[in-house]
């Protein structure tokens, strides 16, 4: 659009002119472009970083060049608002003649968003978009009605029968309950209604837009995935993963704050938060260490401990997207007198630290526990905390793998001592991320825990504090440092 720079020397026909072209160029562009449509109906609307990616793809859906999309994202995060309400409105309008399915995990949620969807096309603010798109006359259902060009909107539960219909384009909100993701059966059978319903109402060259908050890998995206994988002349999804947080800020700025997030955090159980909130769930059946193995240490007072050490996993660096430094505390302990002895986590943090603040971090530590030794492996991030600490008195033991030990080989040479039940944590945040992490390995995003974890374990069982039959075949003395040998 052209920039009139003396209006006083425009006579009005002129300026009608001018004005009328600008109108419809701004029509227009709100036309073609999603992200600008929903500025233009929906006045409070406050984007973030995410709309930009997700409006980007569902333009594609509508300009018909994208047929498969898989968006997951987090709780109130404007997934709803653009995927049930303003895309089924806004595609309609660039497709009138079109037919619409639009599902999601009850009837009645399907019929709520299918009246949104109708009030939208019936709003003058949509009229000015799409003056020539009505509703027909006697459009009444809030979840079935037609365009006044013969398009067709259907809302359905999942679950529902949709036989007989067919479908331009299909969206799928939220198919999951939270009540449904406790019972894998139930996510089956999501899975076997999409495909023996939905999928097969869809028309050729029809598209397929699934949006939904992440439950577990047997969710509807998870058998997606698994089922396009396994075959590629199945359908090939294009997927986008909004995690709440990236690079410790939240995704969505503008609207939440990071300690907002932390508290939801705080709040629910860490695998909901990783699946709903950062779209990373975990699977126990591809986990070496399962959740289960771990033995819960319910009382507030820690257990007598015979012995403590601390692990290091390094690697200091305050930038956003280094690696962490993990530290794990653990301690030998008798459950009842007489028992073989057993683990138990004491404590465990991890940060983006630089050098001097790893070491003030490690001294602070070692004040506050006491621990007999520290194990730091013998890699080039560690040595300079060996000898800082080593200078300052402090009983540090350099761990060396063998070679070949990698860490899928430490993981499994310790997963007995869980699965055997020598290994317990207490029921408290930290511990929880620890076990997450583990449950996650190695699928997941870090596993800084895990390395801290497996290296401490490693040389407990070498010690024979823990052990299981074959530790026994060849016995050695192990010199576990501060001037104490075991046998």
């Amino acid at each position: 659009m052209k920039t009139i720079s003396n209006l006083d020397s425009l006579d009005t026909k002129t300026l009608k002119y001018i004005l009328k072209n600008a109108v419809l160029d701004k029509q227009e562009e709100t036309q073609k472009d999603f992200l600008t449509f929903v500025k233009a109906v929906w006045p409070d609307f406050v984007e973030g970083k995410h709309h930009k990616i997700y409006a980007e793809k569902l333009n594609r859906i509508a300009n018909g060049e994208l047929k498969r999309l898989i968006v997951n994202m987090p709780p109130r995060h404007t997934k709803s608002e653009f995927a049930s309400h303003l895309f089924p409105a806004f595609y309609m309008g660039r497709h009138p003649k079109a037919k619409l399915i639009q599902t999601t995990h009850t009837g009645e949620l399907a019929i709520r968003f299918g009246r949104k969807a109708k009030n939208m096309i019936e709003s003058t603010e949509y009229e000015r978009v799409f003056p020539n798109v009505r509703l027909a006359a006697d459009s009444k259902a809030a979840g079935r009605w037609e365009s006044n060009h013969g398009g067709e909107y259907f809302a359905a539960g999942v679950g529902g029968a949709i036989t007989g219909r067919g479908a331009d384009l299909l969206v799928i909100d939220d198919p999951h309950s939270e009540q449904d993701a406790l019972s894998p059966s139930v996510l089956e059978s999501h899975y076997e209604w999409y495909t023996s319903g939905p999928r097969q109402r869809l028309q050729p060259g029809g598209a397929i837009v699934l949006v939904m908050t992440r439950w577990s890998i047997k969710d509807l995206t998870g058998k997606l995935l698994e089922a396009q994988g396994k075959d590629d002349e199945t359908d090939q999804w294009e997927v986008v993963e909004f995690p709440a947080i990236i690079n410790e800020k939240p995704m969505w700025g503008n609207f939440w704050s990071l300690k907002g997030l932390m508290g939801v955090k705080a709040s629910i159980p860490l695998t909901k938060w990783q699946a709903q909130w950062m779209q990373a769930p975990t699977s126990e059946e591809g986990a070496i260490i399962k959740r289960e193995w771990w033995k819960k240490w319910e009382k507030e007072e820690i257990p007598h401990l015979q012995y403590i050490i601390q692990s290091y996993d390094t690697a200091f660096s305050s930038k956003e997207t280094a690696d962490y430094s993990a530290i794990t505390t653990w301690g030998v302990f008798e459950p009842e007198e007489g028992a073989k002895p057993n683990l138990i986590l004491l404590d465990a943090k991890r940060g983006r630290w630089n050098f001097p603040e790893l070491k003030e971090v490690a001294q602070k530590e070692y004040k506050y526990w006491e621990p007999e030794a520290i194990l730091i492996e013998a890699k080039a991030s560690g040595m300079p905390l060996t000898h800082e600490l080593q200078k300052a008195g402090i009983p540090v033991i350099n761990y060396t793998p063998s070679r070949g030990n990698d860490k899928h080989s430490r993981v499994n040479s310790v997963a007995p001592l869980f699965e055997s039940g020598a290994i317990w944590a207490p029921t408290k945040k930290f511990a929880e991320e620890v076990i997450e992490e583990c449950a996650a390995f190695p699928f997941g995003d870090h596993d800084d825990y895990v390395d801290s974890t497996t290296q401490a374990l490693m040389r407990y069982r070498q010690g024979y504090f823990v052990a299981l039959k074959d530790d026994y075949e060849d016995e050695e003395k192990v010199n576990i440092g501060n001037g104490r040998e075991y046998y």
